[in-house]
Order: C-alpha cells, then sequence, then structure tokens
C-alpha cells in the first residue's frame, strides 16, 4: 500500500509539473561524492651500489658532510655509527647499554636525536666525538625520526606523526596521515625530510593484513596537512637481501641535499643504494 501511495503522488507530482526532484517530497537529495583521484607512483633507477654491514639492523638513517650516519636496532646490538659511503666502514660508533632497542635518529645543527623502541628513551649525541649530552622521555614506542630544521618529527607504528621541540621535548603538533582510500596509514616507520616532504618506510608494507599489500613502498607525506603526495615504489629493489629473512625489510632513507642523491638500505642488507626517481606514472 505504501508503495501504490507513493507510486501516485510522483504521477500526480508530474502531471503538475513538478518533478519529484523539485518536489519537496524528494527523498534523495544527496550527490554522490567524486571517488579519490589516484596517487602518483615513481619508480627508481639503481645510479651506484656500495656495500652495507649486513649485521646493521638498520632503524635510522642520514646523510652529513660526506658521510652517512645510521643507527641499529636490536637488544644487545644497538648502535649509533658514522659511516664511509664508498666502503661502508664504520668510522665511529657508540653502543646503547644490553637492554635498549635502538630507533630513528636525526641531525639538528651538531646534535644527533635518537630514539629507543619501547624504553621511551631518548638520547642527544654531539656530532663530532658522539658524546653523550643528555638523555629525555617521551610516551608510547619510538620507530622513526627526522627533522624540518626546527622540530623532531617522531613515527610510532601508527598513523600519527608528533612533532617535538628539541629543547624540552614536548609535542607542540600531531599530525594524522591518511591513505588515499581514507583509512589510517598505519606503520609508519623510518623517516626524512626531502624537499619539504616526509618520506617514510612502511613495515612490512607487503603485508595486505597489516599494511598496503605492496612490497617496499615508500610513502610521501605533505607535513602541513599529512595528505599523502605520492608513492615509491622500490619493490623489485635487493630482493637477494629481503629473502634472508622476512624482517629484512626496506628501512632507511637519507638525502643529500647538497647534490641532491638518494640514498636506501634495509635492516641487515648487504648493500646500500643510491637511487634516483623516474617520472611518477
Amino acid at each position: 500500500m505504501r508503495f501504490l501511495l507513493l507510486f501516485a503522488s510522483v504521477a500526480i507530482a508530474t502531471a503538475c509539473g513538478n518533478t519529484p526532484g523539485n518536489s519537496t517530497t524528494n527523498l534523495n537529495t544527496s550527490t554522490p561524492k567524486p571517488a579519490a583521484a589516484p596517487l602518483n607512483v615513481s619508480s627508481y633507477e639503481v645510479v651506484k651500489v656500495y656495500p652495507h654491514d649486513d649485521k646493521a639492523f638498520t632503524q635510522g638513517l642520514f646523510f652529513h658532510d660526506g658521510f652517512l650516519y645510521e643507527s641499529t636496532g636490536q637488544n644487545g646490538k644497538s648502535s649509533l655509527r658514522k659511516v664511509e659511503i664508498e666502503t661502508g666502514k664504520v668510522l665511529q660508533k657508540w653502543d646503547l647499554p644490553r637492554e635498549d632497542f635502538g630507533e630513528g635518529s636525526t641531525l639538528i645543527g651538531d646534535k644527533i636525536y635518537m630514539i629507543t623502541w619501547q624504553q621511551g628513551l631518548g638520547r642527544v649525541f654531539n656530532l663530532s666525538d658522539f658524546k653523550l649530552l643528555r638523555e629525555f622521555s617521551y610516551q608510547g614506542e619510538g620507530w622513526g625520526l627526522t627533522n624540518d630544521g626546527t622540530n623532531l618529527i617522531m613515527s610510532q607504528g601508527t598513523h600519527v606523526l608528533k612533532f617535538i621541540d628539541p629543547n624540552t621535548f614536548q609535542s607542540n603538533k600531531t599530525l594524522a596521515v591518511m591513505r588515499e582510500n581514507g583509512q589510517p596509514l598505519m606503520q609508519i616507520n623510518e623517516l626524512e625530510w626531502v624537499k619539504g616532504e616526509i618520506w617514510a618506510n612502511i613495515w612490512h608494507s607487503e603485508d595486505p593484513q597489516k599494511s598496503l599489500g605492496k612490497p617496499n613502498y615508500i610513502a610521501r607525506i605533505d607535513p602541513a596537512n599529512g595528505k599523502l603526495v605520492g608513492w615509491i615504489d622500490l619493490s623489485n629493489i635487493s630482493p637477494e637481501d629481503q629473502r634472508r629473512d622476512s624482517e629484512n625489510t626496506l628501512n632507511g632513507i637519507a638525502y643529500d641535499a647538497a647534490t641532491d642523491r638518494i640514498f636506501v638500505t634495509g635492516k641487515n642488507w648487504k648493500k646500500l643504494y643510491e637511487i634516483k626517481l623516474k617520472p611518477a606514472q
């Protein structure tokens, strides 16, 4: 009966010159939202291959003045290192206490900042001699670390990035990062600041149950609003390194701003790669 009444009202409105769309009886006035445009996906070419210590469980990586600086993880094996790029030789090293699991690191001025995984403990080192200057604490886990020249930017395994004052170590901003389908981009790991963007490794991005279902994708994030600018597809890089252990994931991005060079490596990889991005498809 309700169907017949509704049909009759529509017929009457049409006969009077009023379409259902113009009538106050119209029940569907919403406009479908347009589908999100797909993000650009850049591929890469390898410019040069360098040796990398396969005992280094890479958690943080950055470039400064001709050298790579690397922070490594695993209890009893965590360290901060200064590395000669051409040879992979460790020139300087500070070993963390055995109970510490090292994570990301970054440089602001002449100070290196390094965090730990579950201890809620960070450290500040002098760049020139790795002298420990101070320690600081934070809430939650520590994963990746980079900076925008003013603030430390920390990932904690979720979709949220924290902006932290390097003097007070207080968080002054949080940034939620969402995928193009509107879902949170979880498991953001190692970070690097590249030309005004935050580049991020995604831990186990190849696992569809955990993340993207796309192996070794790097996310490019707008630091102003958390929106994704694009992806970098490194799915076929160094397969022999990743076959040895499921945890040998891509993790480590370093950018040389002076010469516009990009370096990537992974946990316990035997190689470090200098890469160049190809135009996005």
